[in-house]
């Protein structure tokens, strides 16, 4: 894919407040200020060509920005992705998930390197679970990914889940389409792997890839009927050594349990295929089939329609969250929101009445 030749507008937009580190993926997102209490202001469309430009560390501030939870910070971030929104959209977005265990971190390492080297510019957005006691990430995948730690032609940005809806990040597509506008061909989403991450970030993505165990029970696994149904892509990892025989039985289980499922397109056939991250075995083959999936959509124009699907769904996410907080900092509401928090927690007040007084409150 190539670079778009885009030139942001020159238009006298809003100034953005952004860090003058480097490599901001060791702060905390959830303490934004940590990352720009030393802030210079920029403009957002020289903030733009620089991200267009490939400057790796804007595209790091830019993030940091768009994670930031203060209104100033969300108010240039929509700026600043609003100018991008021309040069975004021709990536692939591809979501990888599996139980902690499954090899996601090594296999993502694996395939990025080979894709970086047929010429690809890969970003790689990590949501680790959130330590309970600094809000910011566990899993680290900075020292999980060492191949792509180095590589220039790749980006990592490990980003603590923070207690959003299945654990992902709530900035997750605004990222992407930063690292998008910076020149970045191929997307990779990891997810925590439980929860309903999942099927969040399948709703984001182009392609879901389900990464699964040879010789490993349900249970172990944690597998679910809705995993399958939203998969794109089964892909048994470490089949190689003493697995092989292992991991081709459990291919055919998941074969048989996919063709007793409805289709999730007409259009395409989720296929199982056998692959080893660490011993990269399989993973060209298993890229070939995320090549293949979009072709097939796009000739159909179920590729474009579902992305028009997941703008909406997106603008509505969005509304809601600033609803939400449009909520928690009314005045009309303000005084009385303690007291029925603690009313339903003590189980004096139902929840289904504190709702409606709230309702009340704000008059809908």
């Amino acid at each position: 894919m190539t670079r778009s030749s885009f030139a942001p507008p020159t238009a006298d937009l809003a100034h953005v407040s952004v860090d003058a580190a480097g490599d901001v993926s060791t702060t905390p997102p959830s303490r934004p200020h940590a990352a720009v209490h030393a802030a210079r202001d920029v403009p957002v469309e020289e903030l733009a060509a620089k991200i267009l430009a490939g400057d790796r560390s804007t595209l790091a501030r830019a993030i940091t920005l768009v994670e930031s939870k203060k209104p100033e910070h969300q108010a240039k971030a929509r700026a600043l992705v609003q100018v991008l929104l021309p040069t975004t959209g021709r990536a692939h977005r591809v979501g990888i998930t599996g139980v902690p265990g499954v090899g996601k971190s090594t296999t993502i390492d694996q395939l990025g390197a080979n894709l970086t080297a047929a010429g690809h510019k890969v970003a790689v957005l990590a949501v680790d679970p959130s330590s309970t006691r600094t809000g910011g990430s566990i899993l680290g995948d900075k020292t999980r990914m060492e191949r792509l730690a180095v590589d220039r032609n790749a980006f990592i940005r490990p980003s603590p889940s923070s207690g959003t809806l299945g654990g992902v990040a709530a900035k997750t597509r605004e990222t992407m389409m930063l690292c998008e506008a910076a020149g970045f061909d191929v997307i990779l989403v990891e997810t925590v792997g439980v929860g309903q991450s999942e099927t969040t970030v399948a709703g984001m993505v182009d392609f879901f890839l389900v990464l699964m165990l040879p010789g490993a029970g349900d249970e172990l696994q944690g597998i679910k009927k809705g995993v399958l149904e939203i998969a794109d892509m089964i892909a048994v990892n470490k089949s190689d050594g003493d697995n092989a025989a292992r991991a081709r039985m459990a291919a055919s289980e998941y074969r048989a349990a996919l063709n007793i499922m409805a289709a999730k397109s007409s259009s395409w056939t989720p296929p199982v295929v056998l692959i080893s991250g660490l011993a990269n075995q399989g993973l060209d083959a298993m890229w070939g089939e995320v090549e293949t999936h979009r072709t097939k959509l796009e000739a159909t124009g179920e590729f474009a329609e579902r992305r028009r699907v997941q703008q909406v769904a997106w603008m509505w996410s969005m509304l809601e969250e600033r609803v939400m907080q449009a909520l928690r900092h009314d005045a009309r509401v303000a005084h009385r929101l303690h007291d029925l928090e603690h009313g339903v927690r003590d189980g004096k007040v139902s929840a289904s009445i504190a709702v409606d007084e709230i309702a009340g409150l704000l008059g809908i």
